[in-house]
């Protein structure tokens, strides 16, 4: 059995599926303060759902948010105890940043603080060129300056010297040094975590690297000892990539795992458009605290390695994924102009939404939805939480008459800034990219989504919702399903008559090799990403490709140890297609190309991944759900609606107005949408007309 847990802002959900393709879920409060109390007591409700053993879970996949939170925090509590080494003369490179203002017309805003104070900052005594060594590491000077920096006690320590992305070899020894004067100090160094050239971004994800391992190990150590004391196996964990890797890598980088929850949702909806035959989809999660958007077209979800997180760079792979402070425990609130606003700052899970009952006192999504009819206080929430309606009606009554507002017209106002905000995130990644979204099906997951998908679609133009039947917990559906993954990247700068097939294949086959090498299990196949521009411009445009790890196939043959020897290596490549699909590219995003520019291709990028395990969904249950009608506030007017309770069966027809209140979240289908549910159990909805 598979087994995935993925930890939400507000709750932590665990899906276990069964060989026989059974899906069973569970959900539990999420424990910001000792995530894996939260993480443990989910596990314990799947397993007694499913009537399972911890013996007969064969794999558990995580997704969560330690490193995504304390980054957050990090503005206003910032690490203590982290060092940086850089070359002499550059260690104030992070603090430096780039010109761009992180607000145009905020003159005085200033960007995110170091995570390393000035004192912490080292200046070693060496200088590497593009091309090699310009002045050898002064090994005494080292030394004393390793010396220097242990009567700090620091954490950990980050090591980004000039041109290491080409040139490792004085970061090498500095990190050997600490190693051996400082045995029990975490160090990230720069060509192991980045490998690519941008002094500042590589930099800056360094420190960040630095400064939350510490914390993460600290957390997969807990995690682990528990997960051992219950008999389950080892917990792999969810890269911002996208595949998996082993608690202990994760803890040394914690980086790849910033965005580790958005991605096992992605991971999640990948699957389920499988199943639907659906290749163009633009998903929308929206949970408790916040909303996370991407774009799955022709089957595929881009991926980035120039993306910022809390105002600071990673520049590591990650899935193409926007995130908005739009979530069910979003706060509502009044700005100094008058106008209504709703989040970034959240309920969360402690208090969580007034409607909880856990003592919150101000207005959110959730129970704007509950006030309007929307969610039912009757039934349980995912989680086994009950909603108090008079709770909902007091707060969001509250603020109406801050705003000078009936009640239900403000908790439709909340309603819609909150989809007006979700509705900018999908522009962004459509809209601004020069993509229509019309012909997308929108997708919604979260426990939150489906109530909001159908009003999203019609402003967008979109005629079709999908809504899986695991919407609720699609995420963690996601974990159980990914693949493990290693990724390895190379800055080559190749252009003119350097630009050659057999140059490219020689460092392809490197990095193929170093990646298949460090991925505990066979490679059975590999992603490449290559990083284009015409000479001249600043920034790239990157062509994907796959090649086959099949023997059959003729393109590469891995042996079952895992390892790939090079001699084995045949690794196809065209330069001339490649330059033809990079202007391609070049023309769709800025409407020309120019044949007589060179192409530049800066940087490599391989990912090596394992085979996915073989994931056979069943069907929706056969079960006949609870049919009655509800009043639903539809345009301020209430409006008797079709009230559906349960999972909805295979065929069954739904035609709004209707509320399906499913065991993982709620379905809003308005007037003017009707739909049906597939043999999978997705909810496929399309606009009347």
């Amino acid at each position: 059995m598979l087994l995935g847990v993925d930890v939400g802002g507000t709750f932590t959900d665990a899906v276990l599926v069964g060989e026989d393709g059974s899906v069973y879920s569970a959900k539990a409060p999420t424990t910001p303060g000792a995530q894996d109390e939260g993480v443990m007591e989910a596990v314990a409700a799947v397993l007694e759902k499913a009537g399972a053993g911890a013996a007969e879970i064969g794999r558990f996949a995580h997704g969560m948010t330690v490193a995504t939170n304390a980054l957050l925090e990090f503005e206003a509590h910032p690490p203590e105890n982290t060092a940086l080494i850089a070359t002499a003369g550059f260690t104030d490179i992070v603090e430096l940043g780039r010109q761009a203002r992180p607000s145009l017309y905020k003159l005085c805003e200033a960007g995110p603080r170091p995570l390393v104070a000035p004192e912490l900052r080292f200046g070693a005594s060496e200088r590497m060129g593009p091309d090699g060594p310009l002045q050898p590491l002064d090994e005494e000077a080292t030394a004393a300056l390793i010396e220097r920096l242990a009567a700090a006690e620091p954490e950990a320590v980050a090591v980004a010297l000039l041109h290491s992305y080409a040139h490792p070899e004085h970061e090498q020894r500095i990190g050997g040094l600490l190693a051996e004067r400082l045995p029990h100090t975490h160090v990230s160094l720069s060509h192991e975590l980045v490998g690519t050239f941008r002094e500042y971004e590589r930099s800056a994800t360094t420190e960040v690297d630095a400064a939350l391992s510490p914390l993460l190990r600290g957390y997969l150590e807990r995690l682990g000892t528990q997960t051992a004391a219950e008999g389950l196996p080892a917990v792999q964990v969810m890269q911002s990539s996208g595949g998996l890797t082993g608690s202990g890598r994760a803890a040394s980088h914690a980086a790849l795992t910033v965005l580790s929850g958005p991605a096992g949702g992605v991971g999640g909806a990948l699957l389920l458009s499988e199943g639907t035959g659906g290749k163009d989809l633009l998903c929308f999660d929206m949970g408790g605290t916040s909303c996370d958007v991407c774009v799955i077209d022709g089957g595929r979800v881009a991926e980035t390695a120039q993306r910022e997180v809390a105002g600071r760079p990673l520049a590591l792979p990650a899935l193409d994924i926007h995130t908005v402070g739009a979530g069910g425990g979003s706060i509502a609130w009044r700005d100094a102009g008058g106008a209504l606003r709703v989040g970034p700052e959240s309920a969360g899970a402690d208090p969580g939404p007034a409607s909880y009952g856990r003592g919150g006192e101000l207005a959110t999504v959730t129970d704007a939805n509950l006030v309007l009819g929307r969610l039912l206080a009757d039934t349980p929430l995912a989680g086994g939480v009950r909603l108090d309606l008079d709770a909902a009606e007091r707060t969001v009554g509250a603020l109406a008459r801050e705003l000078g507002l009936e009640r239900t017209a403000c908790a439709e106002g909340i309603v819609r800034v909150a989809e007006a905000e979700m509705r900018r995130a999908l522009a962004v990644m459509t809209v601004q990219r020069g993509i229509d979204p019309r012909r997308f099906a929108l997708m919604p997951f979260g426990g939150a989504g489906p109530l909001h998908a159908a009003s999203m679609a019609a402003e967008l133009g979109i005629g079709r919702v999908l809504c899986p039947r695991a919407c609720g917990v699609l995420s963690a559906l996601g974990l159980a399903a990914a693949a493990p993954r290693r990724d390895a990247a190379r800055t080559v700068m190749l252009s003119g008559a350097a630009f050659t097939d057999e140059r490219v294949k020689r460092e392809l086959e490197a990095l193929i090799e170093r990646a298949a090498g460090e991925l505990e299990v066979p490679a059975s196949r590999v992603g490449v990403r290559y990083e284009l521009r015409y000479e001249g411009q600043s920034f790239e445009l990157t062509v994907a490709d796959e090649i086959s790890l099949d023997e059959e196939g003729g393109s590469l043959f891995v042996p079952s140890s895992g390892g790939i020897p090079t001699e084995n290596l045949r690794v196809p490549f065209d330069s001339t297609h490649l330059r033809t699909s990079f202007e391609d590219a070049h023309e769709a995003r800025y409407g020309y190309r120019d044949k007589a520019a060179e192409v530049e291709l800066v940087s490599i990028r391989v990912s090596a991944l394992g085979a996915r395990p073989a994931l056979r969904l069943d069907g929706a249950t056969r079960e006949t759900p609870e049919r009655a009608s509800t009043p639903v506030v539809f345009d301020g007017k209430p409006v008797e609606a079709e009230l559906w309770r349960g999972e909805l069966p295979s065929g069954t027809r739904v035609r709004g107005p209707a509320l399906c209140a499913m065991p993982e979240s709620t379905l809003l289908v308005p007037p003017d949408w009707h739909g049906f549910v597939d043999e999978l159990g997705t909810v496929v909805l399309e606009r009347t007309g």
